[in-house]
């Protein structure tokens, strides 16, 4: 009786023993989410850039140089991200629709590692919250955090509650318009002063948690806020750019034979109270923009590199995937535009970088097209769990294991304007927008098309020169199917939005 106890007791062990070095052996995953946040980067190439820790995560692992967002719009992207699935497959192109009334069950990226065991945290700007969207609690283990903190200038914050206690008061709508304050702030504060800052501190508080139970793996997901607007940044950050250095815009106007609908009429800018409601910036104020864009940049670098030095010096790096993803780009005045908001080069293209000690290829960089649906499936695989169903993004692991392999011949992405559908492809050399309403007959289709080889800076739109190549180029488009309409949003008992996440005692 007692050696049938005995080894009864062995058994358990061993099968405790086995889930626990099964338990060690899962990687932990790092994603860091920045808004806003386009290629101007030292590793992309700009010299100008003083970016220090992303240029160092980019020189430990892999840099993807052609990589792109699905919409470029910040809640439609991020959906794309979380679910692997493309805005035109969901049908949300908006910001205030959370993404579970239109998918109710569809499983988000950390979610899914949750359902293999993982602890999941949110940190920051991960899903689009605001505009009456809210966070998804299935997808996390334990409550989201988020930081606070827009202004630093007690001048601004008195006169933004004085706005917001008129916009309560009133009827007129159009105060909101002007309750944003500046487009820019320069002040000599701590870095914890803004909501970058405090959430780096608290993603440091929960790597040092996560040390202390190395037996349970974590998929933390960190949101930087920057270089988002306002341009808000400590005034050290502003030091490091010499104003006289900046090089304005040298294409000030939309491509040449392009719909009139296409380009933005930045809004999302001249909602802030020192913008003008119409017309052109003037090169000093151009000027002061970028300049104010390059320090939030450099702010936000500054709180990432605290958050990889918190990964290293607990260890946790040996064993950790680490992926930043920008979003989606943005206009700096280029074509006379600013802010996202288009199916255009600068708009659409994103950083990319992966990396993960002694797995993926340190110091190189890829060619290969890829686009945010993409990364769920990849990262999945990267972590040895079963490949994801029901999505729309494909692995580019094996770009991981040989950079020069291109991953797909072209992506795609998309943009509504004026109730019609802007839907993309971007080839290696060209771009090719069809624009019509969703289930609209092909006849109706108005298109866009750039050659990147010989106009790089998209100055010309060549459709009707080159139909020849528009014809080659609509099958490839073709291959999704038609784009759904923007969802009607209607109450949905069955979402889960309003639900508390599970308590939890991990970090």
């Amino acid at each position: 009786m007692i050696a049938a106890r005995f080894f009864i007791l062995i058994f358990i062990l061993s099968c405790l023993s086995a889930q626990i070095l099964e338990a060690a052996d899962k990687p932990n995953v790092l994603m860091i989410c920045v808004d806003d946040l386009k290629p101007n980067l030292g590793c992309y190439g700009d010299k100008f850039a003083h970016t220090p820790n992303i240029d160092a995560l980019a020189a430990s692992g892999i840099l993807f140089e052609s990589a792109y967002c699905n919409q470029a719009v910040c809640s439609p992207s991020r959906n794309s991200l979380m679910l692997g699935l493309r805005p035109q497959t969901i049908g949300i192109y908006d910001l205030p629709t959370h993404f579970r009334l239109a998918v109710p069950d569809a499983i988000t990226l950390p979610q899914y590692f949750k359902s293999h065991g993982y602890h999941t945290a949110g940190l920051g700007k991960i899903l689009h919250v605001g505009h009456g969207n809210i966070d998804d609690v299935d997808s996390w283990s334990v409550p989201s955090y988020r930081g606070n903190g827009n202004y630093a200038n007690k001048q601004t914050l008195d006169k933004l509650k004085a706005d917001n206690i008129k916009i309560k008061s009133s009827v007129n709508k159009n105060l909101n318009d002007k309750a944003k304050g500046p487009a820019t702030e320069n002040e000599d504060v701590p870095d914890e002063t803004y909501a970058d800052g405090q959430v780096a501190e608290e993603a440091i508080k929960r790597l040092q948690a996560a040390a202390t139970t190395p037996n349970q793996p974590f998929f933390l997901a960190v949101g930087f806020i920057k270089p988002h607007l306002p341009f808000v940044a400590p005034q050290k950050y502003w030091a490091k750019y010499d104003p006289s250095l900046i090089k304005l815009p040298g294409i000030n106007s939309p491509p040449k034979n392009a719909p009139d609908f296409a380009p933005t009429s930045w809004g999302e800018l001249r909602s802030y109270s020192d913008i003008p409601q119409q017309g052109a910036l003037s090169n000093e104020h151009t000027r002061h923009l970028i300049h104010g864009y390059y320090a939030a940049t450099s702010y936000m670098d500054t709180q990432l590199g605290k958050v990889l030095s918190a990964l290293k010096t607990t260890g946790l790096d040996k064993n950790t995937i680490v992926f930043l993803w920008g979003d989606h780009g943005w206009h700096l005045g280029d074509h006379g535009m600013w802010c996202k908001h288009t199916n255009y080069e600068q708009a659409a293209r994103i950083p990319l970088i992966l990396s993960w000690p002694d797995k993926i290829p340190a110091g190189t960089t890829s060619k290969s097209l890829t686009e945010t649906v993409d990364i769920f499936p990849t990262i999945a695989e990267l972590a040895g769990l079963p490949l994801p169903q029901n999505i729309d993004g494909e692995s580019f692991v094996k770009t991981l294991k040989n950079p020069h392999e291109n991953s797909a011949a072209f992506v795609y992405h998309v943009y509504p304007r004026e109730g019609m559908l802007g839907r993309a492809i971007r080839t290696e050399r060209y771009r090719l927008v069809e624009w019509k309403k969703p289930g609209a007959e092909p006849s109706t289709a108005i298109f866009e098309l750039y050659d990147y080889k010989t106009d790089p800076l998209e100055t010309v739109n060549l459709a009707n020169s080159q139909k020849n190549v528009v014809e080659e180029l609509l099958p490839l488009l073709h291959t999704q199917p038609e784009a759904k309409p923007q969802f009607a949003k209607q109450p949905n008992k069955n979402a889960n939005t309003s639900k508390k996440p599970a308590k939890s005692k991990s970090f």
